[in-house]
């Protein structure tokens, strides 16, 4: 038992200091009302991406020790100022053709604009972030399992699933559905997002089968230069997959306040309590302990890629987008618990 509890004050304590630091700043340069709002944006990151947190433990379970490390510690600083702030500032400049030093200044000093200037993005970003998800959801039902929550559904989606290029074919064909609720002059910038959303998903998958398979090598130079390379990999992967949950998260916040301080900070905190409840689930065998729980994850992501797609036309509240996933992981975790006590393992 007290090891257990070391084990999980060294995997929380990292991100107990960081997040304490950066709430105290944020209390005391902005004071306590900003700091409420601060934690509401905690709270609302950690909703929203209790899924990306099933998911990154499935990927995270597969790379060496030294890549989970990294992923805590190099990845918190992209996950916070890189995806949270820098992202949305970059798209935002691509969008509306002004530069990046131009948004900056706006997202500091005229936080409105820059709020508005966002939320003229949000059908590019909800293009791409939609159809990435909608791939990674689909590709992991169409694939062989023994293991199956809703057990019909999934067994149809199994055999769909042997003919060769369906995940595109079907990205594609709600992309062209998606592309339609947009007016004329949206219509091509949106297929491009979402064409560039399911290039960059496709090209990672396609890095990580060949070097998987360059991995089997006589040579221990090789091989370790090629684990090494499966693991960039896969930490750049991680990166793309967060940034794809964060997107919507970031807009939702400007809902709740424009200041990009308190943004960034609430935001940022509940990204690093997500990798750390990732490493949590990892070192603690969740996923093995709650068969289901896989499953009602990408339930949970294909759940949010059709919210952000439907997003590009529609206003759907940010509580509907954070709890849907919330709802289904959380039936996955009782129903796999159920089974157990009837069919001990």
């Amino acid at each position: 038992m007290k090891s257990k509890q070391r084990s999980l004050l060294r995997i929380y304590a990292v991100s107990a200091i960081v997040s304490l630091a950066l709430l105290a700043f944020v209390g005391i340069e902005a004071g306590v009302a900003a700091l409420v709002l601060a934690l509401v944006l905690v709270a609302l990151e950690i909703t929203f991406s209790f899924d990306n947190a099933v998911i990154n433990a499935k990927i995270l379970k597969n790379m060496s020790f030294g890549w989970q490390q990294a992923f805590i510690y190099v990845g918190i600083p992209i996950a916070v100022f890189g995806v949270r702030v820098f992202l949305p500032l970059l798209i935002v400049a691509s969008v509306s053709g002004v530069s990046v030093g131009t948004i900056t200044d706006l997202a500091l000093n005229n936080p409105e604009e820059y709020g508005h200037l966002l939320e003229e993005a949000r059908p590019l970003i909800a293009s791409f972030g939609g159809i990435f998800l909608l791939m990674l959801a689909l590709d992991f039902f169409f694939e062989y399992k023994k293991i199956r929550w809703l057990k019909d559904v999934e067994a149809v989606m199994m055999k769909a699933g042997t003919l060769e290029g369906l995940t595109v074919i079907i990205a594609l064909a709600v992309l062209l559905s998606a592309t339609s609720l947009v007016e004329q002059a949206q219509k091509s910038d949106v297929l491009v997002a979402g064409i560039f959303g399911m290039l960059v998903y496709l090209a990672i998958r396609a890095l990580n089968v060949l070097l998987s398979r360059s991995g089997i090598s006589k040579s221990l130079t090789s091989g370790a230069k090629a684990t090494f390379k499966a693991g960039l990999i896969g930490f750049i992967y991680l990166q793309v997959v967060d940034a794809s949950f964060s997107l919507d998260s970031v807009i939702g916040a400007f809902a709740i306040t424009d200041r990009l301080l308190i943004i960034a900070v609430g935001l940022g905190v509940g990204a690093i309590f997500v990798r750390s409840m990732t490493i949590h689930m990892l070192r603690s065998h969740v996923l093995d302990e709650y068969k289901y729980m896989e499953h009602g994850a990408h339930y949970a992501v294909g759940i949010l890629a059709v919210i952000m797609l439907l997003s590009i036309k529609y206003h759907i509240p940010e509580f509907i987008t954070g709890f849907a996933g919330v709802v289904v992981i959380t039936a996955s975790v009782v129903h796999s618990a159920r089974e157990k006590r009837i069919k001990p393992a």
